[in-house]
């Protein structure tokens, strides 16, 4: 008896600082805890998975892996990200196609400093798949020019230009909350165009999505959380241009206790991944 009852005191000390030690938790948009298996079950039915990350968290990086993969084996799926502008989309199919290696890659496109330890790998799985990876951000140039002259400079684009911008004119809710707490967040500095810029990169992100589903295909976007949460930013535009679609939206934050989701973290996404505060950033 003694024997045995050491032998459970030790089996639930070892589950319970399994628990404690873990880096991530699941949940929903209730603040349930969910598994990963029931979370990608939702996401292969979808049309568009909106994995919204933090940048600079490793976890977030590996579970897009991870979906990516999982989603694959399942049916047809298209890959895009933020991270990449859409007049890089020529470079990036080369790369692709394995015309150019990556040092003919990091001359040809403008790629962000953690491109190589976080995204690499999802470029580098479309490109052994055979899969399209789709360059969806506007170009930051064009960003800049939203924020000097709001929408209306965007007419003085040339043809060319504008094919790397959602079609203009640019639908725009400015009482958006995500729009809304940027003005508040510069405390009035930078004026209605602050926001404006980031709407510009929501919209042009939202229209190559569209441009560029497929029947039976999932396409799962990679973006900042900011950019999908509470189910504005680029999901506002994605209604606007395809009304009716299957949209799972994903939420990364970083919290002190993972076994629970804060409260102001529900309804943020469809699923949030609680990340440990102390995970180390990959840059």
């Amino acid at each position: 008896m003694k024997t045995a009852l050491t032998l459970l005191v030790a089996l639930l000390s070892t589950t319970l600082m399994a628990q404690h030690d873990a880096a991530f938790q699941l949940f929903n948009a209730k603040g349930k805890k969910v598994k990963y298996a029931r979370m990608v079950d939702a996401l292969a039915k979808a049309d568009v998975v909106l994995f919204g990350e933090l940048h600079n968290n490793p976890i977030a990086h590996w579970l897009q892996l991870k979906v990516a993969r999982s989603l694959l084996a399942q049916g047809p799926l298209v890959i895009g990200a933020e991270m990449l502008e859409a007049d890089n989309q020529a470079a990036l199919d080369r790369y692709l196609r394995g015309e150019v290696d990556q040092a003919g890659l990091d001359t040809l496109a403008r790629l962000w400093p953690n491109y190589l330890t976080d995204y690499k790998p999802l470029v580098d799985l479309a490109k052994d798949r055979q899969l399209a990876f789709i360059a969806t951000n506007v170009p930051r140039r064009y960003a800049r020019v939203v924020y000097r002259g709001g929408f209306e400079a965007l007419d003085t684009l040339s043809k060319e230009e504008k094919q790397w911008v959602a079609p203009l004119p640019v639908p725009y809710d400015a009482s958006l909350s995500q729009y809304v707490a940027m003005l508040e967040m510069m405390g009035g500095h930078g004026g209605e165009n602050f926001p404006k810029a980031q709407a510009i990169k929501d919209a042009t992100m939202a229209h190559f999505t569209v441009q560029n589903l497929r029947e039976g295909a999932v396409f799962l976007h990679l973006n900042g959380s900011f950019h999908s949460n509470h189910y504005e930013g680029i999901h506002w535009y994605l209604d606007q241009y395809r009304p009716g679609l299957n949209i799972v939206t994903i939420n990364t934050i970083l919290t002190d206790d993972i076994r629970r989701l804060p409260r102001d973290e529900f309804k943020s996404a469809d699923f949030i991944i609680a990340v440990e505060q102390e995970m180390t950033p990959t840059h």
